[in-house]
């Protein structure tokens, strides 16, 4: 989404961070991807959606068919940080 790319391409992540997420959604998901981003030099360029970009659309298609599935796989991390009370989730 642009609101991801803008949020690591425009440095405001970094500043999220710096406030320990406070107020943001997601946090427990930011956290995660910052501690994989650090590891790699990544950098993200926003393609506007239903424009007829290949790659794009496989994608969308995989998020939507995921997103209506059935028996989905449990983010156990999360459940985990949630059963130990983790206050970087709220």
């Amino acid at each position: 989404s642009k609101y991801v790319v803008d949020a690591v391409e425009k440095k405001w992540l970094f500043n999220w961070e710096k406030k320990l997420f406070k107020g943001k959604k997601n946090s427990d998901l930011w956290i995660r991807f910052l501690s994989l981003y650090k590891k790699h030099t990544v950098r993200f360029i926003w393609i506007k959606g239903h424009n007829n970009n290949i790659e794009n659309d496989r994608c969308d298609s995989l998020a939507v068919s995921a997103a209506g599935g059935l028996n989905l796989i449990s983010d156990s991390w999360y459940e985990n940080q949630l059963k130990n009370n983790d206050p970087s989730l709220f």
